[in-house]
């Protein structure tokens, strides 16, 4: 009897352990016939990608102009304007012998 109980037991316990996968797999939802469709869904997303670009880009950019201003145009200042004087300087001689030469 023992013998038999045991079986039993050993029985259900592999049906349980063959069954309780297959129990536990159920179908796929049914989307709504409203639902967005794949392409839908990633034109979607792409535009949520291309949004956050932009906000890093935009950030990005703040931090260099920030930066730009901060460090580098100080520096650069001093010779932009002697290149400004010289290019106004070397204009005006040159103006100055065309004249000379055409009167």
């Amino acid at each position: 009897m023992r013998k038999k109980a045991a079986v039993a037991a050993f029985c259900a316990l592999l049906l349980m352990q063959a069954c309780g996968p297959l129990a536990a797999q159920t179908p796929a939802p049914v989307p709504p016939p409203d639902a967005p469709g794949l392409l839908q869904r990633l034109r979607d997303r792409a535009r949520d990608v291309q949004q956050k670009v932009y906000d890093i880009g935009g950030t990005a950019m703040a931090l260099a102009d920030a930066y730009y201003e901060e460090h580098i145009q100080p520096v650069t200042a001093g010779y932009t304007e002697w290149a400004s004087n010289l290019k106004t300087s070397m204009w005006t001689r040159i103006k100055t012998t065309v004249d000379s030469y055409v009167s």
